[in-house]
């Protein structure tokens, strides 16, 4: 099973302008439920997820290959019942969790977009690309949440 290139970056994360903070490393368990965090791809909304496995941090895109739709059958829960292969929960469609390609179901040689990620001194970080960017909040307070756009106001000031 081939694996996912290293990591590139600096080994001080901090070294980078563009290291994006996501939580420490101990949040993250072995095979364990991924955290979900929210991702502009090509300037649009978007999910992407970091799990654990096989003690490596990956990310992705929560977007299956085949269908673009969110694969978590329940928040942050992506891997089948033996831990073993990330599942699309609408079609079935599996991906090896290193490299993210597809080996089963209707996703056929698709992959899943990966993000850059390292975990150094104890914390994870993700890196952006010309594709995937940070979403920017006007405000400082934390979201939990997925990321929703705001609508136009009208003319009385209200959506």
């Amino acid at each position: 099973m081939p694996e996912a290139p290293p990591p590139r970056g600096p080994a001080d994360p901090g070294a980078r302008s563009d290291a994006q903070p996501l939580c420490a490393g101990a949040e993250l368990a072995e095979r364990g439920r991924a955290l979900l965090f929210d991702v502009l791809l090509w300037g649009q909304p978007a999910r992407a997820f970091a799990l654990r496995y096989e003690g490596r941090v990956v990310a992705y895109i929560n977007r299956c290959a085949h269908v673009p739709v969110e694969m978590d059958w329940q928040p942050g829960e992506f891997l089948d019942m033996d831990k073993r292969w990330i599942v699309c929960s609408i079609h079935g469609a599996s991906y090896e969790p290193l490299g993210g390609h597809c080996v089963a179901g209707p996703c056929g040689r698709g992959r899943l977009l990966p993000l850059e990620v390292q975990e150094a001194g104890g914390r994870v970080y993700w890196y952006p690309s010309r594709d995937i960017r940070p979403v920017v909040f006007d405000e400082p307070a934390a979201h939990s949440g997925p990321f929703l756009p705001q609508a136009d106001p009208g003319p009385d000031g209200r959506p």
